[in-house]
């Protein structure tokens, strides 16, 4: 059944109108003279959410930041220089509880604590950080009963955290995207555990899950592990991450796609992206440092303000990484549903010459970590 805002997979089938196939093979159209409703746009290509994203600060406080192709992640990576740590206010943040003990390890819909500690080199020094981490997830109503088409897992153990979003479009062949992006995930977080705890590749990590993944689909994929050198990130497709210090988004992962609403997605195919496509990224991380990975259900909705102002309040009234994640994607859904305000996504859609208003209905995975120093209770 198609539903809003259901993707575009690398075979032609799935592209639901005839400009959205003429682009799809590369054929030129003329949007000037094309008019695109809601409905009319459910089936094409994801969005690209631009890095200049209304509420994008200017001030970064990024110390180092390093981002390359997996592909290419042992040849020419070049550092970006930042403000580093200067000046910088560790916010107060609440322990994670919930109201029954949270397993060490959690995949898709459950959730877990962080317990390992890493240390990571800063302006003040060694400091033992770990990954405070919860998170929260919101199926596409339509998509519900069958228990949506994200996943996502935190692994306490190995400090590391992933999510995953499967293509709906494979469901106009009665394949259900959501079990390949649940297995693809499972499978990432046993890999994790297989790797040497001071020399993990996530890269590695992708290929060997990306291997041992059957179920029939394709699916993005965003893994981030803590490790002494900070943040260690792999991403391929529209899920992604962001990092908020001070009260500012420092740095959030761009998109990979093909075209407008066409991500880069890992499938049981050649026709699939490789894992060695994906984009890596090693970021400097201290405490109070607050880590919010997602699906596009959380980024096409919701601008980096909107997130920041989020975690902001949640940080001040002491609320745990769970809560702060249930809020977050509580607001993502509540302007996906408003067809009056403008979202990342209805941005992108007019870039690409589409007519399109308010945010997209999706289903919404929303992991919060907050990172601590691990003397800390």
């Amino acid at each position: 059944m198609a539903v809003c805002g259901s993707r575009t997979s690398h075979i032609g089938h799935f592209v639901g109108n005839i400009a959205a196939r003429r682009l799809h093979y590369g054929l030129a159209v003329n949007n000037s003279s094309l008019s695109y409703n809601n409905r009319s746009i459910e089936n094409v290509r994801k969005a690209n959410i631009s890095l200049r994203n209304k509420g994008q600060p200017h001030n970064f406080m990024l110390s180092q930041y390093f981002r390359t192709s997996g592909s290419k992640r042992r040849g020419h990576i070049s550092p970006y220089e930042g403000f580093g740590l200067e000046g910088f206010r560790i916010l107060s943040l609440a322990r994670f509880s919930s109201g029954t003990t949270a397993p060490d390890l959690s995949s898709d819909n459950t959730k877990g604590k962080e317990r390992a500690a890493n240390t990571v080199d800063s302006s003040e020094g060694k400091i033992h950080l770990k990954l405070n981490s919860g998170s929260f997830y919101l199926p596409h109503p339509a998509k519900a009963k069958t228990g949506g088409e994200d996943a996502h897992f935190i692994c306490g153990p190995a400090q590391a955290i992933g999510v995953a979003d499967g293509v709906g479009g494979w469901a106009d062949l009665g394949i259900d995207a959501g079990e390949y992006a649940r297995e693809l995930m499972s499978n990432c977080m046993s890999v994790i555990q297989e790797e040497p705890k001071d020399s993990i590749d996530l890269i590695r990590v992708l290929e060997k899950a990306y291997m041992r993944t059957k179920a029939r689909g394709s699916s993005t994929a965003c893994v981030i592990a803590l490790t002494d050198e900070g943040l260690y990130a792999v991403n391929l497709g529209d899920s992604g991450f962001m990092l908020v210090r001070h009260g500012s988004a420092i740095f959030k992962s761009p998109v990979q796609q093909h075209g407008f609403n066409f991500p880069y997605q890992l499938e049981g195919s050649s026709a699939g992206d490789s894992p060695s496509l994906a984009e890596v990224f090693k970021v400097k991380v201290a405490p109070g440092d607050v880590l919010i990975a997602g699906t596009d259900g959380l980024f096409d909705n919701l601008y980096d303000a909107d997130i920041t102002g989020v975690v902001v309040h949640a940080v001040e009234a002491g609320l745990g990484p769970q809560m702060t994640a249930q809020k977050i994607a509580a607001l993502a859904q509540q302007r996906a549903l408003d067809p009056t305000k403008p979202s990342p996504f209805s941005d992108a859609a007019k870039e690409a010459g589409f007519e399109y208003h308010g945010g997209k209905l999706d289903d919404i995975t929303v992991v919060v970590s907050y990172v601590t120093n691990n003397a800390n209770p």
